[in-house]
């Protein structure tokens, strides 16, 4: 019996040796020093950010434009349909609230008849006093009749009377010829004054039908098929039925274009400088694990900003997806890898296997006891190119081992008098321990 125990003992440990060589063939341990292998293979620098997908082309579904001229500032959501209700050409879209204009229609409309009113009188009044006065006229150019005739039958008459006469003559015309510069006169000022209220009740007329047109355009319609994105308030927050869009920017929702998506991230101010227009990006979606895409970056923002509650600054940066898919929507997130530089294949290990001797040595401790000196190359967040010191397959420490202190660095020939060079220009130096 303890012979059958002692038989099933050593084959269990025998299968976890074997599983642990399985599932771990890159690391092992000597002691309590982890030991890794230098692999070789394509070797990227990627710059891993989070972004968000939003269209490229999108048309905005606009409310009222012209409801600040008539004093209207904020205008509220009645109704909306739901976000990403897709539509056609002229369906509903949104509602807004009428209230404010009904009441600016109503004052219009008592302003209108205002107007009109005074329209109609300043006519009656012109009309009469024009007629008063073409009547004096007539009467006066009867005078001139009258006295001519009275002078003309005189010629028998005593000089003075024939004096009279003329004097009376003279009188009467002077008279008739003021009154028709008068008459002149009051008619100019008669035909502005019509032309002035008739001004004023063009402008009254125009503003109430434009009044009555904007009721129309508080029923919103979609101007073309697509789906419905709500667009972001002054306040940052989604508009929604309750909530109000500006008159100076009454924009309700947008239709995206979701076949051509862009995918809008930030870069720290550390990571920005390795960040350049054409690079290649390797996208993935938090709703769709499983999908992967990729694409390149468009534009990197030349002014950093702040994030909130980060004294942190960071660049924006824009990604166009290469890929079509029928999953993508605005405002999903987004997981990018931004690749800052690539190598088809090179000898890298990880970062914790550098070590820094004198500021100035870079090196790594090989299993069989020996302090390499290495020349590195590109780096990114966990490992570093080996470009002379290493092959694929030499094992290294991860871990600093006893003898570390006690042996010298086997120096490379080629770095000679290059070191300092060497490490300002890759600025490893951080990797030592």
């Amino acid at each position: 019996m303890a012979k059958n125990l002692l038989i099933v003992l050593g084959c269990t440990a025998v299968v976890i040796m074997i599983l642990y060589k399985v599932f771990s063939p890159g690391k092992s341990t000597e002691g309590s020093d982890l030991i890794v292998a230098a692999k070789k293979g394509k070797f990227k620098v990627e710059i891993t950010t989070t972004g968000e997908l939003r269209a490229q082309r999108s048309v905005k579904i606009m409310g009222p434009q012209r409801a600040r001229e008539f004093r209207l500032s904020q205008l509220k959501i009645e109704q909306i349909v739901d976000e990403g209700t897709v539509v056609k050409e002229g369906d509903f879209i949104a509602s807004l609230d009428k209230s404010d204009l009904f009441g600016k229609v109503s004052d219009a409309q008592g302003k209108l008849d205002q107007v009109k009113s005074q329209y109609e009188q300043t006519q009656l009044d012109t009309a009469l006093s024009l007629r008063q006065d073409r009547d004096n006229l007539i009467n006066l150019t009867y005078q001139v009749e009258e006295q001519q005739l009275v002078l003309d039958q005189s010629q028998y008459e005593p000089p003075a009377t024939i004096k009279q006469y003329e004097y009376n003559l003279a009188k009467a015309k002077r008279d008739l010829k003021q009154a028709e510069e008068n008459y002149k006169i009051k008619f100019n000022q008669a035909v502005a004054k019509m032309a002035e209220v008739a001004a004023n009740l063009r402008k009254e007329e125009r503003e109430f039908k434009q009044m009555e047109a904007m009721l129309d355009e508080f029923t919103i319609y979609a101007p073309q098929d697509g789906m419905v994105i709500y667009e972001n308030g002054w306040d940052g927050n989604k508009v929604g039925p309750g909530s109000s869009i500006s008159a100076w920017n009454p924009v309700v929702a947008t239709l995206p274009d979701l076949t051509s998506m862009l995918s809008i991230t930030y870069v720290n101010e550390v990571d920005i400088r390795k960040v350049k227009v054409g690079q290649k990006v390797e996208l993935g979606m938090d709703a769709f694990p499983e999908k992967r895409l990729s694409g390149r970056v468009t534009r990197v923002a030349n002014v950093g900003q702040q994030r909130s509650n980060s004294d942190a600054k960071v660049f924006e940066v824009t990604i166009l997806v290469n890929e079509s898919d029928p999953v993508m929507r605005p405002a999903m997130t987004t997981s990018n890898n931004i690749i800052a530089d690539e190598l088809t294949e090179a000898v890298y290990v990880p970062l914790e296997a550098v070590h820094v001797e004198n500021d100035s040595i870079n090196y790594v401790l090989l299993n069989n006891g020996v302090k390499q000196e290495v020349k590195l190359g590109l780096s990114n967040t966990n490992e570093v190119v080996i470009q002379k010191g290493l092959n694929s397959g030499d094992r290294v420490y991860l871990s600093t081992p006893k003898w570390n202190s006690d042996k010298p660095v086997k120096l490379l020939k080629e770095l000679d008098g290059k070191r300092e060079d060497e490490v300002l220009e890759h600025g490893v130096t951080h990797l030592g321990k």
